[in-house]
């Protein structure tokens, strides 16, 4: 139940080329609060719940917890969530042994575009495509749960 991933910038849009999937991706907090979000999610035509705990010192692991739950249930748990809502398609690119997960960004936080990559260990070596940006694994504007309360387009 351990998350590590490490998170970049994108440099431009090259990635969508190389995407072997894209997904539709709407979500909403329950609770932002950084010791334990508790994330909803429509994720194309599923649901799901997540709960996180607080990252390490570096930002790159963190407990995670994650449940498939139905999407209209999804909905209904929206009415209560958090104000924000967080819209994006997901781009999953294979680079090596591993996958990126490219999120573009709608609505409040239009124009951010950054990548994720989930590894082994926090010293794990990955390949770099040349489209990746600076890093900004942990920090926290970058998070979703952030970014609803402070969206991209206010900073």
């Amino acid at each position: 139940m351990q998350e590590i991933e490490r998170k970049f910038l994108v440099k431009s849009d090259a990635f969508k080329s190389e995407a072997f999937k894209e997904t539709r991706i709407t979500q909403g907090y329950l609770s932002s609060v950084p010791e334990r979000t508790v994330r909803i999610r429509v994720k194309g035509d599923k649901g799901f719940i997540t709960i996180k705990g607080i990252g390490s010192d570096s930002g790159a692991s963190r407990f995670e917890w994650e449940k498939e739950i139905p999407a209209n249930e999804v909905v209904d748990l929206m009415k209560i969530a958090e104000p924000g809502v967080i819209d994006k398609t997901r781009y999953q690119v294979k680079k090596g042994n591993h996958t990126y997960e490219v999120d573009e960004f709608y609505g409040e936080n239009q124009g951010l575009i950054v990548a994720e990559i989930e590894l082994q260990s926090e010293d794990e070596t990955f390949e770099k495509p040349e489209w990746l940006g600076e890093e900004v694994t942990g920090d926290v504007k970058y998070y979703n749960s952030m970014l609803m309360k402070n969206p991209y387009t206010k900073w």
